[in-house]
């Protein structure tokens, strides 16, 4: 069962998309067409199989419009989801429906496909140590609900923001004038609740960090020989983190090296949207 996120969380995005929708006017076919004590029920279905995310989201922009809309789920987010399945039931007015359907879709579809796409990768890696994480590479505003739905696919988060752990990047590093100086300010500087990982992109600058006690070593476009003699050479005292060339294709053999984790950008910026309906009843 995954941790619902917070209404609060998910409304305000959920209300800035309804907006950029209705525009100025509001739903003008739906007010020239449909009466407005005209009532509707219909059903939120899948046309291909996946891994549902972001019901809530669904929920919260009928409800914007009608807080008299009855919304009733019939599966729930993290369920895999075959092709045709109903995931949830709406009735009510049907000019609020009819307006919020592309917002609900949308989120609903866009949220699925990161949770599917995760869901793909955590399965190519079973049976090994190896956790699939997520990145910052995220949709602008969206971050929370991405983030969300990468748990909803088994995934692991990665941080959030620049603000809730130090990640030295190779920019840093070419700023601080090397690994070590850089892992060295930033352990003086971190409190006792932050972690500190550091890219390396060659066991060279992977032994040149580890003195310094970083938390978390990412391992960057390493080929399989050296993320094997990375894994090796740490023997355990250190989380290692592949990144780069990571893909459906090659995330089983990285994965077999021994890493701990493996970041996967496409989580969050490639993902597909799962094809959601919205079907009258």
């Amino acid at each position: 069962m995954i941790a619902p996120l917070p209404d609060a969380l998910i409304d305000p995005v959920v209300r800035a998309a309804l907006a950029e929708d209705l525009g100025r006017a509001g739903d003008v076919t739906a007010a020239a067409c449909v009466p407005a004590e005209a009532r509707l029920s219909v059903a939120f279905a899948v046309r291909r199989a996946g891994v549902v995310s972001g019901l809530d989201c669904a929920r919260l922009a009928l409800a914007a419009l009608d807080p008299a809309i009855r919304f009733t789920q019939v599966l729930s987010d993290g369920d895999a989801a075959t092709a045709g399945a109903v995931l949830a039931h709406a009735e009510g007015g049907a000019r609020a429906i009819l307006s919020a359907e592309r917002t609900a879709l949308n989120l609903l579809g866009r949220l699925s496909g990161v949770a599917s796409l995760t869901a793909a990768y955590v399965k190519a890696v079973e049976g090994t140590r190896a956790r699939i994480v997520d990145t910052r590479k995220t949709t602008p505003g969206l971050r929370a609900l991405e983030k969300y739905a990468v748990r909803c696919g088994g995934g692991v988060n990665h941080r959030f923001g620049l603000d809730d752990a130090i990640l030295i990047k190779d920019n840093h590093v070419a700023a601080c004038g090397g690994v070590a100086e850089a892992v060295r300010r930033a352990k003086a500087a971190a409190g006792h609740l932050m972690k500190v990982e550091v890219e390396v992109d060659s066991l060279a600058q992977l032994d040149e960090a580890l003195p310094y006690a970083p938390d978390v070593v990412m391992l960057d476009n390493f080929s399989l020989d050296d993320l094997r003699e990375a894994v090796r050479r740490v023997g355990g005292a250190v989380t290692l983190e592949a990144s780069g060339g990571v893909n459906l294709q090659t995330v089983r053999a990285i994965a077999e090296t021994g890493v701990d984790v493996i970041s996967v950008g496409a989580l969050t910026h490639s993902a597909p949207a799962l094809d959601v309906g919205l079907d009258a009843l």
